[in-house]
């Protein structure tokens, strides 16, 4: 059998791979957007010979799409490739942050997070499938539309897919040390909104009541909350038309972390007991998604990460494994129990940011990675 550590695999190639994926801006809230790149992963995965399912969005969001790789027992349930194809950044970021190459570091939105980890693997399918490997398990592909929003939309769809499956590999990009995600603290979301009492700014201001002033208050309160262990952040704030009114309304959101579920539980409570409908402006605070506590050191998932830290050693690098924040779908496969092996993606820096870009060897050496698990992973 061929080593899939010997893959012919060519940094240019995958470059070039990529930048289509890249030049296809796909925020979370612009469906049609999102659509157009999930039409570019279709062809993809069909061209690969794989077995493609479109699956339509709801919510408003985009579609999600779903693959099985030729094997001879496709369909059964072996490993899931689970990835996200939406991303924080706005069509148009284009403009300002243009998919390019400077020497070591390759440039764009997107690229960190997730889409270069997701081509990545989608390319060591493509070397093994074209070298005549078959791998161990049949290989399903799922890539979704809303992991940035917290997956309101896709979670059912992740979690009922993942449950079919013995191991699941989430290409999220590798942690600052280059190592896997084997356990993830929880996420909480909440949407806010304080409602005043209008009036008109320039000659009865003293009769309004400010929306606004409420919320800005609110905001220092709120973030004076954060501790090691729970963190609280507002992030959003939408509010106002005209300023010569005193706004009557005004919306945000807070994005909370926590370590533990007590830290969670503890958390959402504080949020919650800002409601308010005393005084002469009310404060009304909603539950938003939630990403369960996935707590590290499962069997299964160590398993996975020593056959990784394996792999990594024949390539010739460290891989370490440690607990994380910031939330992925990895969040729900962990939380069920089921085997799942995370930010085994690029290596870069900047994600969600302008200068977003990855380490362009860590191409080549994750392609090598994910080719050895897909053929070391095992029943």
């Amino acid at each position: 059998m061929t080593n899939p550590l010997d893959l012919p695999f060519d940094t240019d190639e995958m470059l070039a791979g990529l930048k289509p994926w890249i030049e296809t801006e796909s925020p979370t809230f612009d469906r049609a957007a999102v659509n157009r790149m999930m039409d570019v992963v279709q062809h993809d995965l069909a061209a690969l010979g794989a077995r493609v399912e479109r699956i339509p969005g709801r919510m408003g969001l985009g579609d999600s799409v779903r693959a099985s790789l030729p094997h001879a027992r496709a369909g059964e349930g072996g490993i899931l490739l689970l990835g996200h194809l939406d991303t924080v950044h706005p069509v148009g970021t284009l403009a300002k942050l243009p998919y390019r190459r400077e020497g070591d570091i390759c440039y764009g939105p997107g690229l960190m997070d997730m889409k270069g980890g997701n081509y990545v693997y989608l390319d060591a399918l493509r070397k093994l499938l074209s070298a005549g490997v078959e791998t161990p398990l049949p290989v399903t592909v799922l890539f979704t539309p809303d992991e940035e929003i917290g997956t309101p939309s896709t979670r059912e769809l992740i979690e009922t897919e993942a449950k079919r499956h013995k191991y699941i590999l989430v290409p999220e990009p590798a942690r600052p040390d280059g190592g896997a995600v084997i356990g993830r603290y929880a996420i909480a979301r909440f949407n806010l909104q304080t409602r005043g009492k209008p009036s008109h700014a320039g000659w009865a201001l003293s009769e309004g009541r400010s929306a606004i002033a409420d919320m800005a208050r609110a905001v220092g309160r709120i973030e004076a909350m954060t501790s090691e262990d729970c963190t609280f952040s507002l992030g959003v704030f939408h509010a106002g038309q005209w300023v010569n009114c005193v706004s009557s309304v005004c919306d945000a959101e807070v994005l909370s972390m926590a370590k533990t579920q007590a830290d969670l539980d503890a958390g959402i409570e504080r949020m919650m007991a800002l409601n308010s409908e005393e005084g002469d402006v009310i404060m009304e605070v909603r539950r938003g998604v939630t990403r369960p506590v996935w707590e590290p050191g499962q069997p299964g998932t160590m398993a996975m990460l020593s056959l990784a830290q394996e792999i990594a050693g024949e390539i010739g690098f460290e891989l370490t494994g440690s607990s994380a924040g910031g939330g992925s779908d990895g969040n729900f496969t962990g939380f069920l129990g089921l085997p799942t092996l995370d930010s085994i993606g690029v290596r870069g820096k900047g994600l969600h940011t302008l200068n977003e870009h990855i380490q362009v060897d860590s191409l080549v050496e994750r392609a090598k990675l994910a080719a050895a698990l897909f053929c070391r992973l095992e029943a």
